[in-house]
């Protein structure tokens, strides 16, 4: 299917790979910014990256690279990952990424099951990755931020070594459509990581989708804060950029993502929910800490947008005296609030990678952030739904995009077939049959198609809790609605699965507690404070609250707020922040059983 790009379209969007796009934008942008970081500490041009690109795609060459080899890449967010992994794919090579918290036997398996003949680093993940070297093909470490002199390769010196006679040119060009561009290593919630295999083609398909429901316009600012390895940075700021020949700003860690954003103002910004849910909630304890009178206006002003929302939503008229008091509200509140952000030049905000609360969406809605969810997976290239410009719909995920087909199989599976589906999986081809099957791709959500063809999501298919009792119900939902109903809870995890009720294991979130122990001239470790009387009484406030908006069969009867701190890439999380909800049973099995225990 030709899919129809909206009028002004970069020309890049009509090229048939990466690379010939990436010639082209470069050609048009010149001494435009391409890379940069905060307060341009370092500031590359279009021009500068071009050249650098030219260079190190030579210098790969002259350690044997050819296309088809892959080369791991163990970075944080900086601009030397954007450039080597440009010069890669210009070659015909696989750049991967691999999440920085990765263990040694993780990132030996990326390397082993990938065949990579090169691998780079960063000094501080230099030792780490020696190690983790042995018994795989990596025949060099390129270090980014050394100097060569330890028997690894420095940039400087992998520019230097482009053979006499390289033809850059002829490299690209020979890059096609089918040619593999990367390697997506999935979170592995369920067992070691599968790589999903991206083409060219996949991910041209992918961005002429989203051009064409979203229209990017050219001259975008985009932050990259998500890891190199997750879908989502990939498509959206990395190979993005390369077709509408805008501005990157690297953030090496999420963590700071609100220092960058006022220094970039993005015209674009994406939040998985973890973003949108902790600004909430440090946007209600700033309000919070206003004097009565303008807390009272903010209050009001909130609350006035939220009803203009909800009709909007409902398909309501909005009455004319609310759209004038909402448009008041906006000059005079939430249009200083957006500045003070960073965000008050934002076109699109984007949310994905698992459930948002509708509180959530509403709150952000209403401040004048309409947050557009969207869909998809690794194996989708990144996204397969998208709300059309100017039709969101809160509670669905938004329509399937421009030549994808979205069908609900007999079990409430979400099938997708389009040009966006993976290759397969690196070395799996039993389980690439069983993903895949007549094209179709089997992505192990469930959900349901509403009569204008928006997407509503339940939960991952093997996720699902079915009660002693036989009722089906979405853990990610209650996870979410207990999330949002305090600041101080920053990890939930609902067990109930065959059990007569729900109980949840509940992790404090640490910027939440400290703005907590400020509030009340607390000084104690996260330990301790589990244990804290009013920590205990705000815990169970929210558990109640959050029950209010439950079904009885979803309430949650039991609770165990663990002194644990669960990290990204840790025993609990993915480096993505999804729950590895079986290790989670098997590591707290006695806390779950003891909540079991005496009867209710």
């Amino acid at each position: 299917m030709e899919i129809e790009l909206r009028q002004g379209t970069p020309a890049a969007f009509s090229k048939p790979t990466v690379c010939a796009a990436f010639q082209t934008t470069l050609a048009a942008a010149g001494d435009t910014v391409a890379l940069r970081t905060k307060a341009d500490g370092v500031r590359i041009t279009w021009r500068e990256l071009g050249e650098r690109v030219k260079r190190q795609a030579g210098g790969l060459v002259s350690l044997g690279i050819a296309p088809g080899d892959s080369i791991g890449i163990l970075l944080l967010n900086r601009p030397e990952f954007n450039v080597l992994d440009t010069a890669a794919i210009h070659v015909g090579a696989v750049p991967f990424s691999i999440y920085v918290t990765s263990t040694v036997e993780q990132i030996r398996y990326f390397l082993d099951d990938s065949a990579a003949k090169i691998a780079v680093t960063e000094r501080a993940f230099l030792g780490k990755l020696r190690e983790a070297i042995t018994g795989t093909q990596v025949q060099k470490i390129i270090v980014v931020d050394g100097d060569g002199s330890d028997g690894t390769m420095s940039l400087a010196q992998l520019e230097a070594a482009a053979p006499a006679g390289f033809d850059f040119d002829a490299a690209w060009r020979a890059v096609t459509p089918d040619s593999l561009l990367t390697i997506i290593y999935t979170s592995g919630t369920t067992g070691m990581p599968k790589g999903v295999e991206l083409t060219h083609a996949n991910i041209v398909a992918q961005l002429r989708m989203f051009q064409a429901v979203r229209g990017i316009e050219g001259g975008a600012r985009i932050i990259s804060y998500l890891p190199h390895a997750h879908i989502a940075d990939r498509m959206s700021t990395h190979y993005m950029n390369m077709f509408v020949g805008g501005t990157i700003t690297t953030c090496p860690d999420p963590k700071l993502l609100f220092e960058h954003v006022p220094d970039v103002r993005p015209t674009e910004f994406t939040g998985v929910p973890r973003v949108w849910e902790k600004l909430k909630a440090g946007l209600e304890a700033k309000f919070a800490a206003e004097a009565p009178e303008k807390r009272g206006v903010i209050k009001g002003a909130i609350d006035a947008a939220l009803m203009k929302v909800r009709a909007e939503q409902a398909g309501q008229p909005v009455p004319e005296a609310l759209a004038q008091g909402v448009a008041r509200a906006d000059q005079l509140v939430f249009s200083p609030l957006r500045t003070a952000l960073g965000l008050d030049q934002t076109r699109a905000f984007f949310v994905g990678a698992a459930p948002t609360p509708r509180e959530v969406l509403e709150f952000f809605h209403a401040l004048g952030m309409p947050i557009a969810e969207v869909w998809g997976m690794s194996e989708l290239s990144c996204v397969a739904t998208a709300m059309p410009k100017g039709q969101t719909k809160i509670g669905t995920v938004g329509k399937a995009m421009p030549g994808v087909e979205i069908k609900i199989a007999e079990d409430g599976e979400v099938l997708v077939r389009g040009p966006l589906v993976m290759r397969g999986y690196r070395n799996k081809p039993e389980q690439t049959a069983e993903t895949i099957k007549d094209g179709w791709l089997h992505t192990g959500d469930v959900g349901e198609l509403d009569a204008e063809g928006f997407l509503k999501l339940v939960d991952r298919k093997k996720e699902l809790i079915i009660s002693a009792g036989g009722k089906n119900m979405s853990p990610a939902n209650i996870e979410a609605r207990i999330k949002t109903s305090s600041p101080l809870i920053g990890q939930a995890c609902v067990i109930g699965d065959g059990r007569a009720y729900n109980v949840a294991l509940l992790v404090l979130d640490p910027d939440g507690a400290l703005a907590f122990c400020k509030a009340r001239n607390l000084d104690m470790p996260l330990a301790k404070l589990v244990d804290h009387p009013e920590v205990k009484a705000e815990i169970e406030r929210a558990i109640g609250a959050a029950n209010e908006h439950l079904s009885r069969v979803e309430q949650v009867k039991r609770i165990a707020l663990l002194a644990d701190e669960w990290m990204p890439g840790g025993d609990e999380l993915t480096p993505t922040m999804k729950l590895k909800r079986k290790p989670i049973a098997q590591k707290y099995a006695t806390r779950i059983d003891a909540l079991y225990a005496a009867q209710l």
